[in-house]
Order: C-alpha cells, then sequence, then structure tokens
C-alpha cells in the first residue's frame, strides 16, 4: 500500500525531492508508437514548457528533469524562505496565474476597496494559497491535469492520462541530491534514446550543456554555485564544472556497457560524497530500484522515519552499502 504523502515528504529534514509521474494508458506520452507510426514528440516541449511556467510561480525550483516516453521524471527544490519574503498581493499575484481565486481575492488585485471583514477572509484565503504554492502535490496537479486534457483531446478519448499518484522520494543528503540528479538527467542515455548527454532533448543536462559553452547556467534550473557556497545564494553546492565532467565520465560507461573506471578528475567529487566508484554506477543506473522511498546516509534516513512517524527506517542496507561507501 502506498505511503501517505505526510510520510514521503518532511521540509525540516530536506528540501529537495524527487518526482516521477507514468501514463496509465498503453498509448505513449511522447515518442513514436510503433504498432502505428504516430508521432508524440511534440508533446515533450508542452510538458517542459509547463514546467517551466510553474516553477516561476510556485516557490519551486528545478534541479532535473527528463521527459521520457511513457514518464516523467522531475528532482525539485522547495523554496521556503522565498515564501516567507511574499506579501499577500504577491500570493494572489501568482496563485491567479494559475487558478481563479475567489472574487474577494480578485478584487484585491485589483486594488479595489473592501470592508474590514473581506480583507480578513481574504488573508485566510492568501495564507491558504501560500502553503499550496510550496506543496508538491499541487506543484504536480498543476503540471499533470493540463497535459491529460490536451493530450485526451488529440487522442480524442476521455478517461486518466496519467497514475493516480505520482511518486515522491525525499533527498535527504548531498549524495543523494546528486545521485538522483545524475540519474534523471542519465536516463534518455541509459534507455537508448541518447547517445551522449549534450542530445538527450527535453533534459536538464542538455540545458546546462548549452549554457555552460556560452559561460551561462540556465535561468529555468536551479544553478550550481560552487563548493564554497555563501549563505545567501541560493543553488546546488558544488561545482557545475565537476558536474559536468561526472556526467560525461558515467554517461559513458554506462553506453559502453561495462563497469569501467571512472576519470580520476571525476572521482575528487565522489570522495567528498562518500561514495565509491561502483555504488556511483549502480545509482545512476538503479536508483529507484536500490531506494523506493527517502534517500540518504542511514543516519539521515533514520532522523527522517522518526519525523514522518514511520515505525522503521527503510534502504538502511542499501544507505550503507552505497551512500557510506567510500
Amino acid at each position: 500500500m502506498p505511503k501517505p504523502r505526510s510520510q514521503q515528504i518532511s521540509l525540516s529534514d530536506t528540501s529537495y525531492y524527487h518526482i516521477c509521474s507514468q501514463t496509465v494508458r498503453k498509448a505513449f506520452l511522447c515518442g513514436v508508437d510503433k504498432e502505428t507510426g504516430v508521432s508524440f514528440e511534440h508533446r515533450r516541449s508542452w510538458i517542459e514548457k509547463r514546467i517551466f511556467q510553474l516553477s516561476q510561480v510556485f516557490a519551486i525550483d528545478i534541479c532535473a528533469h527528463a521527459v521520457m516516453n511513457n514518464h516523467l521524471h522531475l528532482v525539485l527544490h522547495v523554496d521556503i524562505e522565498q515564501v516567507k519574503k511574499w506579501t499577500t498581493l504577491e500570493i494572489l499575484t501568482r496563485w491567479h496565474k494559475l487558478f481563479k481565486g475567489t472574487i474577494l481575492t480578485s478584487k484585491y488585485q485589483r486594488e479595489q476597496p473592501l470592508t474590514q471583514f473581506e480583507s480578513e477572509i481574504v488573508e485566510e484565503s492568501a495564507q491558504v494559497y501560500k502553503q499550496r504554492l510550496i506543496d508538491i502535490s499541487w506543484f504536480m496537479r498543476a503540471l499533470n491535469e493540463p497535459i491529460a486534457r490536451q493530450a485526451n483531446k488529440e487522442d480524442k478519448c476521455t478517461g486518466h492520462f496519467w497514475e493516480g499518484r505520482f511518486k515522491s522520494q525525499a533527498l535527504l543528503d548531498e549524495g543523494a541530491l546528486l545521485a538522483c540528479m545524475a540519474y534523471v538527467d542519465l536516463n534518455p542515455v541509459r534507455a537508448g534514446i541518447a547517445t551522449t548527454p549534450e542530445q538527450s532533448s527535453f533534459t536538464s543536462i542538455q540545458l546546462r550543456i548549452k549554457a555552460a559553452i556560452k559561460g551561462e547556467q540556465p535561468q529555468v534550473l536551479l544553478p550550481f554555485t560552487g563548493n564554497e557556497q555563501q549563505e545567501e545564494t541560493k543553488g546546488i553546492s558544488f561545482s557545475l564544472e565537476d558536474y559536468l565532467t561526472l556526467i560525461d565520465e558515467t554517461g559513458r560507461v554506462i553506453r559502453e556497457d561495462k563497469r569501467g573506471a571512472i576519470n580520476a578528475k571525476t572521482a575528487k567529487i565522489l570522495s567528498r560524497l562518500h561514495i565509491s566508484d561502483e555504488s556511483w554506477l549502480k545509482l545512476t543506473t538503479n536508483f529507484e530500484g536500490i531506494f523506493t522511498g527517502a534517500v540518504g546516509t542511514a543516519e539521515h534516513l533514520c532522523e527522517f522515519a522518526e519525523h514522518v512517524g514511520l515505525k522503521r527506517a527503510h534502504g538502511i542496507a542499501n544507505a550503507q552499502a552505497c551512500l557510506n561507501s567510500a
């Protein structure tokens, strides 16, 4: 039986989460249906465009994404600190970009006069919207529902398009975050859809590589801030150059279908994460198979289990084998 969201998400433990949403029908989400020859490739742009649109509204950043043929991978960062700075007007402005709101919230946004009682109702509504704008379930609802309607209209059918529940994994530490991002970024290479990361269309790694060539980072993705991250700087506390090298070397091993040695330059970042080369290759090819729930060191898993009310922590053995292995 699937765990309730309250036992999968704990913002006090981590703000990073791996999300996977899969289609329920035999029909493709994207790609080309070999039986009919019909191409659904254009749907990839629907999804990617919607992801980035939502990240501009919600206080949720995109760390990594990959739009596959029948499923979607996301690594999300919930920015609680950003929400604390929002005024009532900003909350309502953001909410109304996606949802209707109420007559009173619309009046407030248009700066029309309100009674004290009406103003209090607006403030209450704003607090509800504020919580929803850091809620991954609301983010996925706002992503999946419009895509399902578009796809059903195009397929001239009705019914469920996505599985009823998306999969959610808490990423409890740096090792879990980087391993999951690499797993997501290398999904097309591992699936044989692309031969190199830079050829993996509709993925975060392709966007990062294209921007890096220009000496930039994609504005739509949470940036890498380097190993010496300052407190006021929001981003992933690793070097972008190290990460791209790590992905390239790992991708080569995966493409050649052998347990080759990772470049010595790459080993530096793995040593910092306390992950051996062998464990890294396991993580980046079978992340969801190794971990079915939260991901992190054994210590972090135990703390997470206690905070979300689980009787015991799951995945301890795999955590000890893969994330405390160097």
